[in-house]
């Protein structure tokens, strides 16, 4: 049985399926301008982050002392229980969310082929 990621309505249908098991998520802080990135894997039915990775320093986004740079990265492993599911919500003070799966990065409306809601729902399909 493939794994799949599904982008989704809060709460509503499916708006696309991703490959997966494995996915990174990126986007702009909407302080301080920085770009941010999340790899993460689905496990056991439930999202595992597996590392953070951020541009810079600053407005609540202060690497953890087990952080290492490289290549102009802060990296760390986080230490954040297995979730259900990401809920995202969109800003206007910041581009779109950029999401990679199965080798293919694209901004969530190319994903999904049209606005992306807000708040929308990342979680491994059913």
């Amino acid at each position: 049985m493939s794994v799949a990621l599904c982008l989704s309505a809060l709460g509503g249908a499916v708006l696309a399926a991703l490959p997966g098991p494995a996915f990174t998520l990126s986007w702009t802080h909407s302080v301080e301008k920085t770009e941010w990135r999340e790899d993460w894997r689905i496990e056991g039915g439930r999202l595992v982050l597996t590392e953070a990775h951020v541009r810079g320093t600053g407005a609540g986004m202060e690497p953890p002392a087990e952080s290492r740079l490289a290549d102009g990265w802060w990296v760390w492993v986080p230490t954040v229980p297995p979730l259900e599911r990401l809920v995202l919500a969109a800003s206007s003070f910041t581009p779109d969310h950029e999401l990679c799966a199965g080798g293919d990065c694209r901004l969530l409306h190319g994903w999904i082929d049209g606005p992306v809601p807000s708040p929308l729902e990342i979680k491994p399909c059913p």
